[in-house]
């Protein structure tokens, strides 16, 4: 015969069951990390999606969640509209990039000044970073990667040349222009481009046509370099207008394995993604926190050490 107050019991118990499990659970997400990247690069970029990745692995390694946020276009307006919702979400910790310093750099100090921590990766630079109380940036300088970008091209007897910019107002990319200028110790004009690769190659292709003279242009990016190539070999210049480029793909990496590229400067930008989640986490189990800016780069791949990390950058980690 059943009895009521045995039935009861049980479902009590397996109440109170579930209600513990419920609580832990509980627990177990307020104790999990949370750290939200804001960047002015979307993760399909070839470049961004670098930096995705890393974060995305360092998230999964150590049971981390990390979000990745970016504006569908560079869109600076939109990007502080989303720091300032990534700060309200309170994360333990929040990765930006400064692309636009008059644009970003308000939300970003509001953030610190709610006490989220913040990280600055790829664009702004330690000095601004700590004006506006990051803990530390994580980079390379692009100025500087500029100059010894020129005085390489200075070193072939090199004159004439061109930035290929697809990004002008990017700060980060405009610096690169400047500094090569420097290095090379001539004034170099910027062409003005476009994301678009299509287009950005009809543009270099133009110049190219108006500029016969033209002797080395250096792509500030993937999305110049690619269409750089294609316009040099469209045109028959190959080996006669020489090229460099920041930032690495598979088709930068094997035309500088075959001698069409010059080299590819490397930033190392999968640590942008994965060393921020690392430092954050650390800091919210155990109170070790980052006290230095984190240079990853530059690095030249040249001809000699290009073929080395051809696969590594079709798996998405340089």
């Amino acid at each position: 015969m059943f009895s009521l107050a045995k039935i009861m019991k049980s479902v009590l118990g397996l109440v109170a069951g579930l209600t513990m499990l419920s609580a832990a659970a509980g627990m177990a997400a307020a104790d999990e990390t949370r750290v939200v990247f804001v960047t002015h690069g979307q993760s399909g970029d070839p470049y961004w999606s670098v930096v995705k990745n890393g974060m995305d692995d360092a998230a999964k390694t150590l049971g981390v969640k990390a979000e990745y946020l970016a504006p569908e276009n560079f869109d600076m307006a939109k990007m502080a509209q989303m720091i300032d919702a990534a700060a309200a979400s309170k994360p333990d910790g929040l990765v930006v990039s400064i692309a636009d310093p008059a644009a970003v750099s308000e939300p970003i100090k509001n953030a610190v000044a709610a006490g989220i921590p913040v990280i600055v990766i790829d664009s702004g630079g330690s000095k601004l970073t700590h004006e506006l109380g990051g803990l530390l940036f994580m980079g390379q300088s692009e100025y500087e990667a500029g100059v010894l970008a020129g005085e390489r091209v200075k070193k072939l007897g090199l004159t004439k040349a061109v930035c290929s910019n697809h990004e002008v107002g990017n700060i980060s990319l405009d610096d690169r222009c400047a500094g090569f200028a420097k290095g090379l110790g001539v004034d170099v004009p910027v062409l003005n481009g476009v994301m678009d690769p299509t287009e950005m190659k009809s543009r270099i292709t133009a110049y190219l046509k108006t500029n016969p003279d033209t002797q080395f242009i250096l792509a500030v990016g993937i999305n110049s370099a690619e269409p750089g190539l294609g316009a040099i070999d469209e045109l028959g210049l190959t080996g006669k207008v020489k090229i460099g480029t920041f930032d690495l793909s598979p088709t930068i990496l094997r035309a500088t394995a075959d001698g069409k590229m010059e080299w590819g400067i490397d930033a190392q930008q999968y640590a942008m993604g994965y060393i921020p989640v690392v430092m954050f986490d650390l800091w919210k189990k155990y109170k070790i926190a980052p006290i230095a800016d984190y240079p990853t780069g530059p690095g030249f791949v040249t001809k000699e050490t290009a073929a080395s990390v051809i696969d590594l950058a079709k798996q998405g980690k340089r």
